[in-house]
């Protein structure tokens, strides 16, 4: 029996297969498409998500065929500079088209064992109290503990399920496409800076030899979004629009999206979890969606790995949906939020000015800031110190840095005074003697995805966390 399956092959199923082979679990992706796509719905990485490829050892790969830039500009557009001292290592986002990550993040899961099966669909699932029984398209039946749909928007596992997908159905499309221009650099320049001023969907963005990323409003709301515009549809529109269709020709790809704003009424049914877009689609502001994700992945990635090894405490599992579950639905109210901002109704348009003043002072700005790049989320773990359920940033040590310790996906307790202890646990934890200039507390215990889950000196205070997070002691 297979321990894991994962439907869907995108950002979010790799970032889990990944977490999950750390553990040793035997993990099979199933994706329904033959080939990578080539579209690029996703630009980039949030600071958050640059902090996660780092604590597994991944950043070096991305940083070398990214390019990072400046944090600011993410909420509805409006253009303010970054806070200072942002509480994070990495003060910036890193652009990088989404079939690259999807490619990292692929080559990562399978260089620690992932089996990934490409033109396999689920049509059909049964679980029972031992495990899932899984069936695809060719007739075939695949048998595992634990099967989580990562299959995307439209996802057939959370339909199988009959798990609801409450919120709004899509009133505005936007159509999208990487093709050449006739038009010079100067010409697509001023249009975009001219018609920017009022409608942020749309834009032409330069990718290099002769190619741009073309973003335009739609003529309505499409019977069917998977079907891909024509060339005419996007050069109407880029009239209508701009006044110009700046020549556009040779289209690489083109494609569609909504601002469909649905959240999945629960991400648990026994033995099958959802994740990623299967759990939660938003409108693309602020680049979220990916990000949003691949965090998921992280958050449940060992969690269950401990359910299928037999350490987890009971309850762990579910934590899943309880800490992830609420971020998903803040991202979707500020989608909202953005969205209307980004409307042409004059009374939407009022509310825009004034948050653009409003963003003028620090602490608003900081506020939306950390918001978008995910740092400012603090998981609720209870009463207890000013770190408590929130991810630790990197921090410099006497020998090296904090996330270089995190490659394994265990915990950590980093003890800064030497007397501290986690036996009965030493197989689940990693204890740390060293020391920061940065770290303000005598010692911290960390999750396997960084959150702070104790911060103290006293070991008997300790010894009451520790199974909380990871299970009961060894014998």
């Amino acid at each position: 029996m297979i321990d894991v399956i994962v439907a869907g092959g995108g950002p979010t199923g790799m970032m889990l297969a990944g977490e999950l082979r750390l553990h040793g679990v035997h993990v099979v992706v199933l994706e329904k498409d033959t080939e990578p796509t080539k579209v690029v719905r996703s630009l980039g990485l949030h600071a958050r998500s640059v902090e996660v490829m780092d604590q597994r050892g991944l950043l070096e790969r991305f940083l070398a065929v990214g390019t990072r830039h400046p944090v600011g500009g993410f909420f509805a557009g409006i253009t303010k500079p970054a806070p200072d001292r942002l509480d994070t290592a990495h003060p910036y986002t890193l652009g990088i088209p989404q079939p690259i990550t999807d490619r990292l993040l692929t080559e990562h899961a399978v260089e620690l064992g992932a089996e990934i099966r490409r033109g396999c669909e689920v049509v059909g699932l049964n679980q029972d109290d031992d495990g899932v029984t899984v069936e695809l398209a060719d007739g075939t039946q695949l048998r595992a503990r634990y099967l989580v749909g990562c299959d995307g928007g439209r996802s057939t596992v959370r339909k199988l399920l009959g798990v609801d997908f409450a919120g709004e159905p899509s009133k505005v499309d936007t159509l999208l496409g990487e093709m050449e221009l006739t038009a010079s650099p100067e010409t697509v320049t001023a249009v975009n800076t001219e018609v920017r001023k009022t409608q942020i969907r749309f834009g032409a963005g330069h990718l290099g030899n002769g190619l741009y990323r073309v973003v335009v409003p739609a003529d309505g709301v499409a019977e069917d979004r998977a079907v891909p515009p024509t060339l005419e549809e996007v050069k109407k529109q880029l009239m209508a629009t701009a006044g110009t269709d700046f020549g556009v020709h040779s289209p690489r790809w083109l494609s569609r999206f909504g601002d469909a704003t649905r959240l999945a009424e629960r991400y648990r049914t026994g033995r099958v979890l959802l994740a990623g877009d299967a759990a939660h689609i938003h409108p693309p502001m602020g680049g979220q969606g990916l990000n949003l994700g691949v965090q998921d992945a992280f958050n449940l990635g060992w969690k269950l790995a401990a359910e299928v090894d037999g350490w987890a405490p009971e309850g762990l599992l579910d934590t899943y949906e309880v800490e992830r579950r609420p971020v998903a639905a803040d991202v979707l109210d500020n989608t909202r939020a953005q969205m209307l901002l980004a409307s042409l109704d004059p009374n939407a348009q009022a509310v825009r000015r004034l948050l653009t003043e409003l963003m003028d002072f620090d602490e608003v700005n900081r506020h939306v800031i950390e918001k978008i790049i995910a740092i400012g989320i603090r998981y609720d773990f209870g009463d207890g110190h000013e770190l408590l359920g929130k991810r630790l940033r990197d921090v410099t040590l006497k020998r090296g840095r904090l996330y270089e310790l995190t490659r394994g996906g265990r915990g950590l307790l980093l003890d800064q005074t030497g007397r501290l202890s986690v036996a009965g646990w030493a197989d689940r934890v990693d204890h740390v003697v060293d020391v920061s200039e940065e770290l303000d507390v005598p010692a911290v215990l960390l999750r396997p995805d960084g959150h702070v889950a104790w911060a103290g000196e006293d070991q008997q205070e300790l010894l009451g966390h520790l199974p909380r997070w990871f299970g009961a002691a060894a014998g």
